[in-house]
């Protein structure tokens, strides 16, 4: 019934007249907090960083229109974020000297609660499936919106941290494989919990945070090992302003093909007998898979149109073959020809979901195999 009720309300015509004033309100507000912002830290930001910060009121103005939860997520962040900034007052210094910023908003402080949040979240949303408790899961979706708040706001502090450094150094934090693996659980985070309130089940939570569970580990372990959550400046080739666009686009792509493998095991456990009772219909999770491949193949076909005019400008060619290139391509031709094979064939049922699940593999070794076992001109994305 909520499923009908959104797409009727999405879809009728007078739209904009069904928007409330408090609507009008949250909208108002976030143009005069972009305006706010470039003025106060415009002189930090070139052409592409304002033009992606004004557009950035109008499209959450949308997604909050289309999606409550958003009109409280984006203040809530922002306010904290902003909390955490001034705390700083110029210097990298006071993270270690002042208690919010050392225990809380510092950008590795809030990152490791938004780990620990997800894997409470992962615990509690099991708990729930196992027990067939309605307070689990209620428990790990809130949790699993306290880390969505806790990760961006370590982002966005970590994006003026990067500044404090040197206005040279500072960057968007989307440039190394600690700041990427951060963005996709994120990412993942974020469609889950709105696939959580469209179709008014949580049911698939426990499965989705196994995934980003397992990302926060090794986010973890890269941490610990490597040193990877210190700032560090761009190389050459990510001086780009492609660069603020390539990345974002290529993990929504990354986390809609992860969330989507993990709908497809909850698919394949009901299909066979298992979780029958405690698990939405086969028709949801069948929507849901293909929803999120079609979401994340778009935004992975721009991902790639952008990677190659990207190429283009630092390396002279739009294609090189590189081995993170080939990879790029192989999953897009797996997604590509999923969609087709759905569209044009009805593919559906368990080839769909055991195809869906075995794409996370592709998709995992473009992600982070490449960076594993091949080298390339992507070189600097390296363990």
């Amino acid at each position: 019934m909520e499923l009908s009720q959104t797409q009727t309300y999405s879809q009728a015509p007078g739209y904009f007249k069904r928007l409330t004033a408090f609507d009008w309100l949250y909208a108002l507000a976030l143009v005069g907090a972009s305006l706010f912002a470039l003025q106060r830290y415009g002189h930090f930001m070139d052409i592409y960083e304002e033009v992606i910060l004004l557009a950035a009121a109008p499209v959450f103005a949308a997604l909050g229109w289309h999606w409550k939860p958003v009109r409280w997520l984006v203040p809530l962040v922002a306010a904290l974020s902003l909390f955490g900034i001034s705390l700083y007052d110029g210097s990298l210094d006071n993270a270690n000297t002042r208690f919010f910023l050392k225990y809380m908003l510092s950008s590795q402080s809030a990152i490791l609660w938004m780990s620990t949040l997800f894997v409470f979240s992962t615990v509690f949303y099991w708990i729930g499936l196992v027990a067939r408790s309605p307070f689990g899961g209620a428990v790990g979706s809130k949790l699993a919106w306290a880390a969505i708040v806790m990760g961006w706001t370590g982002m966005m502090v970590r994006w003026f941290e990067s500044y404090l450094i040197g206005p040279d150094v500072g960057h968007i934090p989307v440039s190394n494989l600690y700041e990427v693996f951060v963005l996709f659980a994120l990412i993942t985070a974020m469609f889950y919990v709105y696939y959580e309130y469209r179709y008014q089940t949580r049911q698939l939570g426990p499965f989705v945070m196994l995934i980003i569970t397992a990302s926060v580990a090794f986010l973890l372990w890269y941490t610990v090992a490597r040193g990877a959550s210190e700032i560090q400046p761009l190389v050459p080739a990510l001086q780009s302003w492609w660069m603020k666009i390539h990345v974002p686009a290529n993990f929504i792509g990354y986390g809609t093909f992860a969330l989507a493998a993990m709908v497809a095991s909850a698919y394949l456990l009901k299909s066979h007998g298992k979780l029958v009772d405690r698990l939405p219909s086969l028709e949801v999770l069948e929507d849901v898979m293909y929803k999120s491949i079609s979401v994340g193949f778009a935004f992975f076909t721009v991902a790639t149109i952008l990677g190659a005019l990207w190429a283009a400008e630092a390396w002279g060619g739009y294609w090189s073959w590189d081995p993170k290139e080939t990879w790029a391509l192989i999953v897009w031709l797996n997604y590509a020809a999923w969609l087709h094979m759905r569209l044009v064939s009805g593919l559906r049922g368990n080839i769909a979901a055991w195809w869906a699940l075995v794409g996370l593999l592709v998709t995992t070794f473009a992600f982070l195999g490449v960076n594993m076992f091949l080298s390339g001109l992507h070189s600097y994305g390296e363990l």
